[in-house]
């Protein structure tokens, strides 16, 4: 799946959730973020802060992945 901007990606973990049984409340006590986070990430707001969108997306078992360019040296 291609993630090109905050809304596709709220949809995914709004997606991952509810798959999951889980409610808005019970995301936000599992990830240690308020509520309004939650929301605010479900619906694409693109000013949320990307360390908490992340570790939101690891406790749903979201694995995100940046292929390598091939261009850098390691």
């Amino acid at each position: 799946m291609r993630l090109i901007n905050a809304k596709k990606f709220g949809q995914v973990i709004r997606e991952y959730r509810i798959k999951q049984g889980a409610t808005q409340i019970q995301l936000a006590a599992a990830a240690n973020t308020g509520l309004r986070f939650i929301s605010d990430l479900e619906n694409g707001k693109p000013t949320v802060q990307l360390e908490k969108a992340l570790h939101t997306a690891k406790i749903l078992g979201i694995k995100l992945e940046i292929p390598d360019s091939g261009g850098e040296k390691q």
